[in-house]
Order: structure tokens, then C-alpha cells, then sequence
């Protein structure tokens, strides 16, 4: 009798520790990262608060660089282009994240535009830009009573919004004009080609 009660006790104590270490694995898949974009060898991964940007070279996965993302943005529009710009080939890669900050008096949507480019064969960042969009929707008391108030709305704008050419060129526009930039291969940067106004 105590060999089958000590033998029905083991039994329920396997069982037990089996599904505990089922409900871990379980746990450990749902916090994994999610696939944003592909492009040849390169994938666009969003992990806990960052953007990852993987180099997948025969099977074994390296991250090309890593981005934290705040908490409260959303992460979107994800892209991965290839192209050639003075016979070298690059890589564009963009994403937009939006995110909104609120207080009693002041809401704040804000939209960045991520652009960087680079030389994956070297590993070798070329560019990066960032443009960002916050529209204000703010309460302004027009007395000191705080009685009688309105709604005001404005835009503030930072950075310069970018846009790759079809000939592997990029534009540069901000509020002082334009600018047109080329790859220099010797450098393996952007530089100026010219400014318009």
C-alpha cells in the first residue's frame, strides 16, 4: 500500500513539474520578437522597446544595429529597399513611429520618420535621418481666472524630411531650402552635391 500511495505521489509530481515548465516555454515565445520586413538577406525585427535590423550570412543571424523604440510609440511602415547608387549596392531602410503625450491641458502626436542607408557588404552605416511631426492641440486661458479659454493648434517640425531619388541620390528638405546629396564610394558617405532654395 505505501508503494502505490509513493508511486501515485510521484506520478502526480512529474505531472505537475511537466506543466510548469510547459507554461515557461510558453511564456518565452509570446515575448519574441515580431517580423516587420525582409529584403534578401536582411530582416527588420521588433523586440522589447528596440528595432532590430538582422544580417542573416549562412544561416548564422547577426544584428547589423539595434534602435530603442519608447514604450509608448507604435511602431510602423517598415521598409527595406535595395539599390544601387555609383555601382555599389545599398540598402534603404526606413520606419515610422508614432506616439501620442497628453496632459489635461496639452495632447501631443507625435510622428518620426527613420531613414538610415546602408552598406551591408562592409557593415558600414552610410547615412541617417530623422524627421519628426508633433501636432499640438493645446487649452489656453485667455484671463487670469482661468475662465474663459480656447483651443489652439500648431506644428512643430525638426529635422529635415529625407527622400531617396531613383538614381541612388537623396534629398534633404528643411526649412532652409534643399539640399542634394550624393554617395561618394571612396568615403562610403553621403555629401553634398548642391544646394537649392
Amino acid at each position: 500500500m505505501k508503494k502505490t500511495l509513493l508511486l501515485f505521489a510521484l506520478a502526480i509530481m512529474t505531472t505537475v513539474g511537466y506543466s510548469q515548465k510547459k507554461k515557461k516555454s510558453a511564456s518565452k515565445s509570446s515575448s519574441s520578437s515580431e517580423v516587420l520586413a525582409k529584403s534578401d538577406n536582411l530582416t527588420a525585427e521588433m523586440g522589447k522597446n528596440a528595432f532590430n535590423l538582422y544580417l542573416n550570412d549562412g544561416g548564422k543571424k547577426e544584428a547589423l544595429f539595434t534602435r530603442p523604440v519608447d514604450p509608448k510609440r507604435k511602431l510602423s511602415e517598415c521598409k527595406i529597399t535595395s539599390y544601387k547608387a555609383k555601382d555599389t549596392k545599398l540598402y534603404y531602410i526606413s520606419w515610422v513611429e508614432k506616439g501620442t503625450n497628453k496632459t489635461d491641458l496639452k495632447t501631443e502626436e507625435v510622428t518620426s520618420t527613420v531613414s538610415e542607408i546602408w552598406e551591408v557588404s562592409t557593415k558600414t552605416q552610410v547615412a541617417a535621418n530623422t524627421h519628426t511631426i508633433t501636432n499640438i492641440t493645446e487649452k489656453v486661458f485667455l484671463d487670469q481666472a482661468k475662465e474663459v479659454s480656447e483651443t489652439q493648434q500648431r506644428r512643430r517640425v525638426e529635422g529635415s524630411e529625407f527622400k531617396l531619388l531613383p538614381n541612388g541620390d537623396a534629398i534633404l528638405k528643411g526649412k532652409s531650402g534643399e539640399t542634394k546629396y550624393t554617395y561618394d564610394p571612396a568615403t562610403k558617405k553621403y555629401v553634398a552635391a548642391g544646394k537649392k532654395k
